[in-house]
């Protein structure tokens, strides 16, 4: 992706959050310098537990039609998971355009909640995860919609509007994506690695690779390693 893309992405999606009462928190509108002396400083948990903006076309450059925005508001680490104290859980907003999938996937660890916080329909395409790992085309998939268990068959879609939510256990592969416009999504779950936890249907990377023609607006988590 263009770094001149990203950084429009990055103007268009905060706006669209705004117009929901969504609004990121200081370290989010830094400027690359700002942001590496607030790392250096006191902020190193910024960097570590890869808090901020995120957007991916999944390496296939084709953002429009397969990709995701994020945005990591909080999120613990291993350690914590480890002594069962401090901050256990992650959240994160996203946003998914009409007809932009997110592509089928499970996690190894995370549960996570998936909220329609406003906007259009989210879809889901759901399946059970069979003992070798893959898709099973027979298993029906239990899930938790909003304190309610429903049982979908294999691969059926789910559509939730705004408002409503569904629980995602690791044996859920899944993709999803806006129907009718553009959805603003939120995501809690519990602490969160997506440099690991993210298993993939197709042989596809998590993260963009970023042609530099123009500054950074704001970093992507992405970038923290190179700069910062």
């Amino acid at each position: 992706m263009k770094r001149s893309t990203v950084n429009d992405i990055i103007r268009e999606s905060d706006a669209f959050m705004r117009s929901f009462g969504f609004i990121m928190p200081p370290f989010a509108y830094l400027d690359p310098e700002a942001l590496k002396a607030r790392v250096n400083s006191d902020g190193a948990m910024i960097r570590d537990h890869m808090l901020g903006w995120d957007i991916t076309d999944y390496g296939q450059g084709d953002y429009e039609n397969l990709g995701l925005f994020l945005f990591t508001v909080r999120n613990g680490n291993a350690a914590n998971v480890a002594r069962g104290m401090g901050p256990l859980y992650a959240e994160k907003l996203l946003i998914s355009e009409e007809n932009q999938i997110s592509p089928m996937h499970h996690h190894i660890k995370k549960t996570e909640d998936i909220i329609n916080r406003g906007g259009a329909t989210l879809v889901l395409e759901l399946w059970t995860r069979a003992e070798d790992g893959t898709l099973d085309p027979a298993a029906p998939v239990e899930v938790m919609t909003d304190g309610q268990m429903r049982v979908l068959q294999p691969g059926e879609h789910l559509a939730l509007a705004p408002g409503e939510s569904v629980t995602l256990e690791p044996w859920h592969w899944h993709a999803f994506w806006g129907e009718g416009g553009k959805v603003l999504i939120g995501e809690v779950s519990n602490v969160n690695d997506d440099r690991t936890d993210n298993i993939f249907r197709d042989p596809i990377g998590r993260f963009s690779s970023i042609d530099e023609d123009e500054a950074p607006l704001h970093l992507l988590v992405s970038d923290y390693d190179s700069w910062l």
